[in-house]
């Protein structure tokens, strides 16, 4: 891992940056990654709402502000006792003397004097004769009812004050948040969570309907969003601009017009080439950027950018075909994100490949697949313009420059909407005990 310094925003950035110069190979698709995870620092932890929580991992430990319960209740609906009765009906909120009772309902304050519950099912109301309501037991009680302590939820008796209730660490669920409300919390600590803007761009773009020739229909905007939230940012809504360096210039330097606040990371798509119409490197060289990857010797994908402003703002530059830049997404995005949410990056598992898969020299290839009996199979339909093959992959085989063979371990890299490096991993020890035939 390269050295760090600390940059004007007070987070920590690779030093010295890392360029592509001319006449220098790209980075291999590890190499890329790696670099990804690297030129960034975790984010400092934020305070949020009970109710933005869920999800999200815990800085500090949740702590009982007070006893839990932080008085003495009622379990059951019916009547607090002291002794054995029958008693005699006292006013509520009274203290109780020798048999007398008092009406409660369930998670009632136990009335100083009380000693026990008697359970509604259990009592019956009498006139004595002195024409007094009094308490007995009816046939319905069980012997010994109502013992010492009995239905009485104790002060403290979930927790007292000070206990440690969620260590800092555990990632959110709604029973965590339910907790920390008992325990008298209004916010929580959690680890800082990327914003991150969306620019799309391209003229011949269009939102609905279908597209005519020269045209396409737009597939970043109904997909992106979801997928940056899988990988633990929270997205803008996505921005479209034109294709003028002006529209370019103006986009990429006030970012935070585009969410509202101030985002981590830029995604753009399209003009990433090196075209006279293609205007990323050129804007992040106009706002004093640097790149930190220019090009990734992968396949589909290869023209993906990533640079970093001056303000410690990323720019993460994607292809503009629909499969090269999902690629490119789960390459670079994923470990940038990872390391931005103070996360490991996602390690690669790997699977037995059910299919030959031609060398490729000087690059890695990305492929969706599907998963057979323990096998990775690369899927059809995955030509850098095409979704049709992804739509329905579990995995991505990253093939090493010199190809695979059926039976041999390839690279596979989950999908952030599909199964984890642990389920991969499974996969990878099931197929060791499978016979190559099967």
């Amino acid at each position: 891992m390269p050295a760090r310094e600390i940059a004007t925003d007070g987070r920590a950035s690779a030093s010295p940056p890392i360029r592509q110069h001319a006449g220098r190979p790209a980075p291999t698709w590890s190499e890329a990654r790696q670099i990804a995870f690297n030129c960034a620092s975790a984010l400092p932890p934020v305070s949020v709402p009970l109710a933005s929580a869920p999800g999200r991992t815990l800085t500090r430990d949740v702590i009982a502000r007070q006893n839990i319960p932080h008085y003495a209740s009622s379990a059951m609906d019916g009547w607090a006792v002291n002794g054995p009765g029958p008693w005699r009906l006292s006013q509520q909120g009274r203290t109780l003397a020798p048999d007398e009772a008092s009406t409660i309902a369930t998670g009632g304050l136990v009335p100083p004097g009380a000693n026990s519950i008697l359970r509604t099912e259990s009592g019956r109301l009498t006139h004595n004769a002195e024409g007094e309501l009094v308490l007995t037991l009816n046939h319905h009680a069980k012997h010994g009812e109502p013992l010492p302590g009995q239905h009485i939820r104790h002060a403290g008796e979930e927790a007292t004050a000070g206990e440690v209730l969620i260590p800092a660490g555990t990632l959110l669920n709604p029973a965590h948040i339910a907790l920390a409300a008992v325990a008298g919390h209004d916010e929580l600590r959690v680890q800082g969570r990327p914003m991150v803007a969306i620019v799309l761009t391209g003229s011949e773009v269009v939102t609905s309907g279908l597209p005519a020739p020269g045209q396409v229909r737009d597939t970043f905007g109904p997909q992106l969003e979801s997928v940056i939230s899988l990988l633990g940012a929270t997205p803008g809504s996505p921005f479209r601009i034109g294709d003028s360096y002006h529209d370019w210039l103006s986009a990429l330097g006030d970012s935070g017009s585009l969410t509202g606040q101030r985002p981590d990371v830029t995604i753009t798509t399209g003009g990433t080439g090196r075209s006279g119409t293609d205007h990323f490197r050129a804007a992040v060289a106009a706002l004093g950027g640097r790149l930190l990857l220019d090009g990734v010797a992968m396949r589909p994908g290869h023209p993906a950018v990533l640079a970093e402003l001056p303000d410690g703002r990323f720019l993460l530059g994607l292809p503009g075909n629909p499969l090269a830049a999902m690629m490119a997404l789960t390459t670079l995005a994923e470990p940038l994100l990872a390391a931005l949410g103070n996360k490991s990056m996602s390690a690669v598992g790997h699977v037995i490949s059910g299919a030959d898969v031609d060398p490729s020299p000087g690059r890695t290839r990305l492929i969706p697949c599907t998963f057979s009996h323990g096998l990775a199979f690369p899927a059809s339909h995955t030509g850098p313009g095409m979704m049709r093959g992804l739509a329905w992959a579990d995995g991505v085989m990253a093939v090493p420059p010199e190809g695979v063979l059926s039976g041999e371990p390839t690279p596979v890299l989950p999908l952030p909407w599909t199964q984890s490096n642990e389920n991969i991993a499974s996969i990878k020890s099931r197929v060791r005990s499978i016979a190559w035939h099967e």
